[in-house]
């Protein structure tokens, strides 16, 4: 332990810290305060925490709330219900935009025909609707591939 104290203190100077520095949780770093504001660091090969115990993980504590896996699988089987009833929902609204949009040649309102201008906002306005949806529905598709 003084040894990992001893590289922890050398590590510090080196670092500029103005104060001691405490271990960010679950992971390897260091945080410090330093004249210029807040200053992370690793000790690489050494102590990855004041105790010196290496990189390595905390276990898990003993009162940590576990699921087991039914309950879990079930959950699963929920979250992939609502991101496909999302997909579902962003297919019908991307479909109504594009419509809307009609290929960036939708026709204008009476009103539009005698202000150019509103017209072309609209049409800025359709197209920013179907790229929306279609980034929506992008990352769900994403979402629904990743592995859990």
């Amino acid at each position: 332990m003084a040894a990992g104290a001893a590289s922890l203190s050398g590590k510090a100077k080196e670092e500029g810290c103005t104060g001691k520095p405490t271990i960010v949780s679950g992971t390897g770093l260091y945080r410090c305060p330093t004249q210029s504001g807040v200053h992370y660091f690793n000790i690489p090969g050494g102590a990855a925490d004041a105790g010196g115990g290496g990189s390595t993980r905390a276990p898990t504590p003993s009162n940590f709330p576990k699921v087991d896996s039914a309950t879990q699988k079930g959950r699963d089987d929920v979250r992939r219900k609502v991101l496909t009833d999302e997909l579902a929902t962003e297919q019908k609204l991307l479909d109504e935009a594009r419509a809307a949009y009609a290929n960036g040649a939708p026709s204008p309102t009476a009103e539009e025909r005698n202000m150019p201008q509103k017209y072309a906002e609209r049409v800025v306005k359709l197209k920013q609707a179907v790229t929306l949806h279609e980034k929506n529905i992008e990352a769900l598709n994403k979402e629904l591939a990743a592995k859990r």
